[in-house]
């Protein structure tokens, strides 16, 4: 067991990631509620948590016995990223507790667990999106021609804090501490909305200038739906706590910056579903196979969801209603395909072991004719 966590990075925490979001967002769908979609949404959650836990201690383990390797980790600019996973794991999980796991833990213990979560979930999570472009600036050596939407993981675990946090705020006294916690909420939320603001035109940039992504990367052209998502789902979020925690007229503020704020947002996220689904099409046909990379498929997605469904409570049109189902649809046939994958590789060993070394490609022989020509 010990060797086996060796290559187990912080990306793992995407498919925990993945998992609650198909539980948080199925629970949050707008209109008529479906006969026993609540009951698997628990369900659902409920493998998020088992999911969460085993990862944590295998993490553990990682850390414990191969600190070599997770030193590595976290000196790899293609890798180092992922930590901002670890915190939305958490935040996810915890979220989940309080919206649809308190079916089958109750109240009281869910309330619990996500105090639990997001105290460490926000903690990790604020630390990540200082300490990742610390690292990419002074001990990563990387070029604009490497920018990826990888990048941007660290940046929106605090979006996740400020979307989630919200569920907590009924729950604290009156006053002081219900407007503490939801503008420390809306802090998290312009931290990491301006902090994207400034590495979204790079991955945008990088892909016009330098061409498609690799093959095993361009599933992380989803990555960018995450904080549009989240913080359309943010906004709602807040607008639906205001009342109880703010006073006149800030309360009202939020619920039409809920509007102002998110129909724009929501539609350049899908416009970019678009961009990026044609991206994964002509990836596909050029051969791309499975990587954990596709649980980029999985919870950007769900943020959409959730955020489709915040439209649809403060607009009360229906076209709102339809779209989140319609991506409901996409995130649980994504969620489906990448943990079937994900459970034969590890059968099979293939996604836990040491990453292949590329071939060294023969050094180019400059050949100098008798005519002067170079070849």
């Amino acid at each position: 067991m010990v060797i086996a966590v060796r290559h187990l990075g912080p990306n793992w925490y995407a498919a925990v990631m993945g998992t609650a979001a198909v539980a948080t967002a199925g629970a949050a769908l707008p209109g008529p509620r479906v006969p026993g979609l609540r009951t698997v949404c628990a369900a659902v959650w409920a493998l998020s948590l088992l999911l969460l836990l085993a990862l944590l201690a295998a993490r553990a383990l990682h850390w414990t016995h191969h600190r070599d390797q997770a030193r590595a980790h976290l000196l790899d600019p293609a890798v180092a990223p992922f930590y901002g996973c670890l915190s939305m794991a958490l935040l996810a999980v915890g979220g989940g507790a309080l919206t649809v796991g308190r079916d089958w833990i109750g109240d009281d213990a869910a309330l619990a667990l996500d105090v639990v979560l997001f105290t460490a979930g926000t903690a990790t999570g604020l630390a990540a999106a200082v300490a990742v472009p610390y690292l990419m600036a002074v001990r990563h050596r990387t070029m604009a021609a490497q920018a990826t939407p990888v990048w941007l993981l660290p940046l929106v675990a605090p979006m996740v804090a400020a979307a989630v946090g919200p569920l907590l705020v009924p729950h604290l006294p009156p006053g002081q501490a219900r407007a503490t916690l939801l503008l420390g909420c809306v802090a998290m939320f312009g931290l990491s909305l301006l902090a994207t603001l400034l590495m979204l035109p790079l991955v945008f940039a990088r892909l016009i200038t330098g061409g498609p992504l690799p093959l095993a990367l361009t599933p992380s052209l989803f990555l960018v739906l995450g904080p549009l998502g989240q913080s359309t789902t943010a906004v709602g979020a807040f607008a639906d706590a205001a009342p109880g925690a703010l006073p006149a007229p800030y309360g009202e503020a939020l619920g039409v910056l809920a509007v102002l704020y998110g129909v724009p947002v929501m539609g350049f996220a899908l416009l970019w579903l678009g961009l990026a689904g044609a991206h994964v099409v002509r990836a596909r046909r050029h051969g791309m196979g499975f990587a954990m990379t596709w649980w980029a498929f999985t919870f950007p997605v769900g943020t959409c969801v959730t955020g489709a469904a915040a439209l649809a409570r403060h607009t009360g049109l229906f076209v709102y209603d339809g779209l989140a189902v319609g991506l409901y649809g996409l995130l649980v046939a994504a969620w489906a395909v990448a943990a079937v994958h994900t459970a034969r590789g590890l059968f099979s060993g293939a996604l836990l072991a040491a990453p292949r070394t590329a071939p060294v490609a023969p050094r180019p022989v400059t050949v100098r004719t008798t005519s002067g020509a170079v070849r």
